[in-house]
Formats: structure tokens, C-alpha cells, sequence
């Protein structure tokens, strides 16, 4: 999608839009179901979403940067204040806050009080109601009653589609009229090392079960677009050597299943063919360790900041 400067209405409209609520309610699908692509790793298991992902969605009449943030938690451990961190920075930067709820859980029942606390300054605010499509009419509309004291309730489906455009547009018009704030044709904010690294954990939460996906993480040792195929190296990080054993599995066929499944999400990614080398290791208690984290690209509030 190209646009020159002359072809932008004078009321062409582009901000930030921070999608927040609690872990698993489907704000990384409504980010990618809006973009069309699959940007933000999606999982059935809580907390998948650990940094910021923003997503540029260019319309003729604006842009909407989404910031898919991780889910509001009570921190247990350095790397939830590090996620807390990054969705009360996101919430704090937004020109509009899209509240996500979802419709099938009991605990959305309780997202009032969560919703009451957000730090979103003066920032138009949207309940968005997600999975619709789980659930029967009556339910839908006492939630939609429960919220609308808090804020305008949008019933939406990020699998089905519903709403989902009338949204998009509502946002738009709430929107600041302003240039776009990044190249129309751009898709995302994070360089592709940023998705890889993504890609080859969220194939880890496909494959792995119990406590083993949370205390994985991943880092991009070596990046060659120079190269035919593509070369990358990357670590997988896990806390402890049982850990490992899972990971690599017998023989080596654990990790060699991942680096299959990851490859072919990244090739789809940089659209060329694409060698990936995989490690596993061992980081004792990165999760709780501050430089550890930062070490693998995690931020933290320094010490009397």
C-alpha cells in the first residue's frame, strides 16, 4: 500500500492504540486479525505476550499503531515486572486505550476493578468484549450492561470477524489528525530478529507443556540476509538441565521438531528459504535475575526510577 504526500486527505488521522487487559483474553489476535498477518504469537497458555509489539494498520484515511502489550499481572518475579513495565508504558503513551475483556472467562466479571486502575491519562477508552462467538446472547449483553458505566462497549469476535471493521474504524476517527507516523507500507516497528526470536518461542509454547514454556526464553546470536539461505543461530534459554533434556529431547528430536516448525513460520516471514541452527541452554533463574534479563533484551525500571 503506497501513498504519496499529495494523495493524504487533510484530515488523514494516525496515533498510538494500546491493546490491554488481562493474559489470554485475545489481544494479540485482534492485533493480527487487523493486520492480516501473523504478527504477535498467539497461545492458549497465559503471559505469552512478554514485550510491547506494535503494528502499523494503514488505512486511506489514517494509521492506527496497535501496541499489543502483555497482560496486566501481579508480579511474581522480575520478568512480570518487566511485562508490567511494558504495558503501563504503552498504556501511559496511547492516544486511545482498547480495554480487551473476554467473553467466555467468569473473571471478566471482575475486569471493572482492573479496568478502573489503568494509567491511560486522558485517553478515549473502549471496552472491547472478545470471543463473542463462545458465547450466547444473554451473557453478551450483561456484559456489555456490566461495562458500559466504565466506557463504550464494542462486542467483537477476533476469530469470526465480528465488528472487527467498524472498530477499526471508530479508532481511526478518534485518532489525532496527523501525518502517518511511520512509512504506509510498513507492517511492524520491531526489526525481524525481534519476530524471529518470537516465532521460535511461540513454537516452544506449541510444543511443550507444564512449566517448561515460561522459563524459556530466546536470543538471535547470528543474523545473515546475505546469505542463500538465510542463516540464523539462536539460543533457547531454559532454568534448569531437566529442562534442557525436554527441549532437546531424546537424540536431539525435540529441538530438531522446533527448529522445523519455526523455520517455516520465518520463512513465511522474510520469504526466502531459511537455515536455522538452534541451541539449548541452561541460565539458572533468568526469570529472576535482573541482568540476566536484560541480557536477553528485557527491560527493567532502574533503582529510583
Amino acid at each position: 500500500m503506497t501513498f504519496e504526500k499529495a494523495e493524504l486527505s487533510p484530515d488523514f488521522r494516525a496515533g498510538y492504540a494500546a491493546l490491554a487487559g488481562r493474559p489470554n483474553v485475545g489481544k494479540s489476535a485482534l492485533l493480527n486479525a487487523w493486520m492480516g498477518v501473523h504478527l504477535s504469537i498467539v497461545s492458549p497458555k497465559p503471559q505469552t505476550t512478554r514485550e510491547r509489539v506494535l503494528g502499523i494498520c494503514t488505512r486511506p484515511g489514517g494509521q492506527v499503531v496497535f501496541v499489543d502489550m502483555p497482560g496486566l499481572v501481579e508480579p511474581k518475579h522480575k520478568l512480570h515486572e518487566s511485562m508490567l513495565l511494558e504495558a503501563r508504558e504503552g498504556l501511559q503513551d496511547a492516544d486511545v486505550v482498547l480495554f480487551v475483556s473476554d467473553a467466555a472467562d467468569p473473571k471478566s466479571y471482575a475486569d471493572g476493578e482492573l479496568l478502573k486502575d489503568l494509567p491511560h491519562k486522558s485517553a478515549p477508552l473502549l471496552v472491547v468484549v472478545n470471543k463473542i462467538d463462545l458465547v450466547d446472547g444473554p451473557l453478551r449483553e450483561a456484559l456489555a450492561q456490566r461495562f458500559e458505566p466504565l466506557g463504550e462497549v464494542w462486542l467483537v469476535s477476533a476469530t469470526r470477524g465480528d465488528n472487527l471493521e467498524p472498530l477499526l474504524a471508530h479508532v481511526l476517527e478518534l485518532l489525532p489528525v496527523s501525518p502517518p507516523l511511520y512509512p504506509p507500507d510498513d507492517l511492524a516497528v520491531q526489526p525481524v530478529r525481534f519476530f524471529v526470536q518470537e516465532y521460535i518461542r511461540e513454537t516452544c509454547l506449541e510444543l511443550f507443556h507444564e512449566e517448561i514454556p515460561h522459563s524459556i526464553a530466546c536470543r538471535v546470536e547470528e543474523f545473515h540476509e546475505d546469505r542463500d539461505p538465510v542463516y540464523i543461530q539462536a539460543t533457547v534459554f531454559v532454568e534448569r538441565p531437566s529442562q534442557k533434556r525436554i527441549v532437546v529431547g531424546s537424540g536431539g528430536v525435540a529441538i530438531r521438531r522446533v527448529g522445523t516448525v519455526a523455520r517455516r513460520k520465518i520463512e513465511s516471514l522474510v520469504q526466502r528459504p531459511v537455515y536455522l541452527d538452534l541451541w539449548v541452554k541452561v541460565l539458572p533463574g533468568w526469570r529472576r535475575n535482573p541482568h540476566r534479563l536484560r541480557s536477553l533484551g528485557y527491560r527493567l525500571r532502574r533503582r529510583g526510577g
